[in-house]
């Protein structure tokens, strides 16, 4: 036992000499650290107020060339060596919150453009690399490596609300929002085990530029508190319902454990709000299809109807025309064939007048075959030709009637066939000659019957 008690006498100065030691180095690190980090926090918000200025008068592409430098980290001259950390690493936590915040701030801007004025701001190939590293996501990464020095967690709540924000107004799908939220909050709420860390943090917490810790759940302070409740509601108010995971942001609501009671319930009835909008929304949407369709529908209904009536229309009038043209062929062979039974009629009527006025021939009165009868007059002669005509057609044609029904259409056939033949104007001048001749040569003669007969 003595001899235990001696060695554990012996070795207990020796440990208070190595710690008292490392305390000491760690002391002097802190201060070179510190003096260091004054002097780059300083260069590095020089560097700010002049990309903000620049980015105030809308000159994008030298504001983001100026705060570059800041953010990335400088190439190695040597290739085997690995590259130094960025300079936004070593600065302050409210000028890192700056620095990215402002850069985060112009490539929003940048991703604002009108394509035509940002290939011909940025150039081509770089606008279009910046706007694919915004929208695809890749510009969270860029972040965490170059200022937090890949760890998660470490990134700051106020720069992680920034990127949030910007991938939900650009990023393609917020699967990727989704995913870096549920690991910075998977990364910050996990306690750290690396006692080295635990140390790095006690030096980054005694010295005079204090940096957010990773460890614990980033309530530490009020502010803390309140960044990490706006982080939570973008995640579960904004993500989660653009991925239409209603229930599990319900559910991830109900058992954080950063929420109290009454911020837990005014997020239930936000949730519960914009589910009812969400639903009244696609109501109102399958209302407005619906009526569209039935609006579409009544509008080809309308059309076939005046499709159909049109063609009633033109239906009618085609038939009234038929029965128009059918109607005035018909009451014109009527009109032609009316003088003929008419001029029949009378020529029966006269014929047999005529037999009724005659007196029956008596031996009396009988003349004298010796005397001799005046030669007829070209008058008589002519009006006789004309009685016995008449007398022929008329009995001829009722004749013809009777026996041959069809004689009358064949009438009415010729007398139309000659009625379109006289109407040219070819047949009608001819037969105007003719009949001027017809009725010169009639006349001469009677004018010579009447010399003869006077003679």
């Amino acid at each position: 036992m003595a001899t235990n008690g001696s060695v554990a006498t012996t070795l207990s100065p020796t440990r208070e000499t190595l710690s008292s030691s490392q305390l000491l180095s760690s002391s002097i690190s802190s201060l070179s650290n510190s003096t260091s980090s004054r002097h780059a926090s300083s260069q590095i918000s020089k560097i700010y107020r002049q990309s903000s200025t620049l980015f105030l008068t809308r000159r994008l592409p030298e504001s983001l060339s100026t705060i570059l430098p800041v953010i990335n980290s400088p190439s190695s001259e040597d290739a085997g060596t690995d590259s130094e950390p960025a300079p936004i690493a070593k600065a302050s936590r409210t000028t890192r919150i700056k620095v990215w915040s402002l850069y985060l701030t112009i490539l929003n801007a940048l991703v604002e453009l009108d394509p035509d004025e940002g290939k011909q701001v940025f150039g081509s190939s770089e606008w279009r690399a910046l706007v694919s590293k915004v929208r695809d996501g890749g510009v969270w990464e860029e972040v965490v490596r170059n200022g937090y020095g890949g760890v998660e967690g470490n990134v700051d709540s106020d720069v992680v609300i920034n990127l949030a924000t910007l991938l939900l107004a650009h990023a393609r799908t917020q699967k990727i929002n989704q995913t870096r939220l549920e690991t910075y909050l998977a990364a910050s709420t996990t306690p750290n085990l690396d006692i080295s860390s635990h140390m790095q943090d006690h030096a980054r917490a005694t010295s005079p530029h204090k940096r957010g810790n990773g460890n614990g759940n980033g309530t530490d302070t009020p502010r803390d508190l309140n960044a990490r409740v706006k982080i939570l509601e973008l995640y579960t108010l904004h993500v989660l319902l653009r991925n239409n995971e209603w229930d599990y942001a319900r559910e991830f609501i109900s058992i954080s454990s950063v929420l109290d009671e009454e911020r837990r319930e005014a997020f239930l009835q936000a949730l519960q709000s914009l589910q009812d909008e969400q639903h009244e929304a696609a109501r109102r949407e399958k209302e407005e299809r619906r009526y569209q369709e039935e609006q579409l529908k009544k509008d080809i209904e309308d059309a076939r109807r005046r499709r159909l009536q049109n063609e009633e229309q033109e239906r009618k009038k085609e038939e009234e025309e038929n029965l128009r043209r059918e109607g005035s062929e018909i009451d014109y062979g009527v009109e032609e064939s009316r003088p003929s039974t008419a001029r029949s009629t009378k020529a029966n009527s006269a014929k047999g007048s005529s037999r009724k006025s005659q007196p029956a021939p008596s031996p009396i009165s009988r003349p004298p075959t010796n005397r001799k009868l005046p030669p007829p007059t070209l008058i008589r002669r002519v009006s006789n030709i004309l009685l016995n005509l008449r007398t022929l057609l008329a009995d001829n044609m009722f004749a013809s009637f009777k026996t041959r029904p069809m004689f009358l259409l064949q009438l009415l056939a010729f007398i139309v066939g000659l009625l379109v033949v006289v109407s040219r104007k070819e047949a009608k001048e001819r037969v105007k000659r003719v009949v001027a001749l017809t009725w010169g040569k009639l006349s001469g003669t009677v004018k010579m019957g009447g010399k003869v007969s006077y003679i």
